[in-house]
């Protein structure tokens, strides 16, 4: 099983740059970095931890954009794996958006994994034209699409929501036919079923409790699906609960991720030392 390291960023805490540099040299295998364009003032979509409108954190108004964001990191980088958690790709242009993921994972040599949610924030995706009603399958059109545009030489795509001719497009990413894609949703029977329909993985989220029965169906699913091998499935954790990091292992988790506090360079620098120890992770 592997850790990362999960960074809710902002324009006033510690640049990612800095803070993955550091996870690197202490041996954490990904760094992990979410998104919001934007949050609208006027809203009704209830934020999943605090069941209201209101945010449990201002942060949410300042995230930075997680691919400018993983393109430093991937600069002063050579191992660690450049990830979203989660990333909101139904709020961009899909081709665009293909070949600005295509470009960090060329130019990092392969290192990128997509972790991708629906959409909490109703609003916000309404701002971008989304239907509530259409986001996964927005979502899943997007992710053919830009598969598409990734692995082939001449691509095309005919959907409801995207919908383009035959087309060259260069980069194409280092992994094929594309970057590793986990989805962050609550672990469901139709979030399982779509993942093993469309992507490699699972993300768990923050409010999730207790994954095991979670994690043996999204397993099951998977297998009735007739996908070949497991899928990747990665957790949040707190602090370290070494009962529970066994159990997760034993049922198939394949990464836990940590966050950490927003002090200064050094301090966080010490404090990834002293977890990767208890952790027992080498590098």
């Amino acid at each position: 099983m592997k850790y990362g390291i999960v960074q809710f960023t902002s324009d006033r805490g510690l640049a990612p740059a800095v803070a993955a540099k550091a996870a690197e040299e202490a041996g954490f295998d990904s760094f992990w970095v979410p998104e919001h364009t934007h949050i609208p003032v006027k809203r009704e979509a209830a934020h999943p931890g605090t069941g209201t409108g209101e945010l449990p954190d201002d942060r949410y108004l300042r995230t930075l954009d997680p691919w400018v964001a993983l393109s430093m990191v991937a600069a002063v980088t050579s191992r660690i794996r450049l990830a979203t958690a989660v990333a909101l790709p139904v709020e961009h242009d899909p081709i665009t958006l293909a070949k600005t993921i295509a470009t960090l994972d060329h130019l990092s040599g392969g290192r990128v994994s997509l972790g991708a949610g629906f959409g909490w924030n109703i609003d916000e995706l309404t701002h971008h034209g989304v239907p509530k009603a259409k986001r996964r399958t927005v979502l899943r059109e997007y992710l053919e699409a830009m598969e598409q545009l990734w692995s082939r030489q001449e691509a095309e795509y005919h959907g409801e929501h995207v919908d383009f001719g035959p087309s060259w497009a260069w980069p194409k990413p280092v992994q094929q036919p594309r970057p590793p894609v986990l989805i962050g949703a609550g672990g469901t029977e139709k979030t399982f079923g779509w993942i093993a329909r469309s992507a490699d993985g699972w993300i768990t989220t923050p409010t999730e409790g207790e994954i095991d029965d979670k994690v043996a169906l999204l397993r099951r699913t998977w297998k009735e699906a007739g996908r070949e091998g497991e899928p990747q499935i990665v957790a949040l954790s707190g602090k370290p609960d070494f009962d529970a990091l066994a159990r997760w292992e034993q049922l198939g988790v394949t990464e836990v991720l940590f966050g950490f506090p927003e002090k200064g360079e050094q301090w966080v620098a010490e404090y990834f030392q002293r977890l990767a120890g208890k952790l027992g992770i080498t590098r």
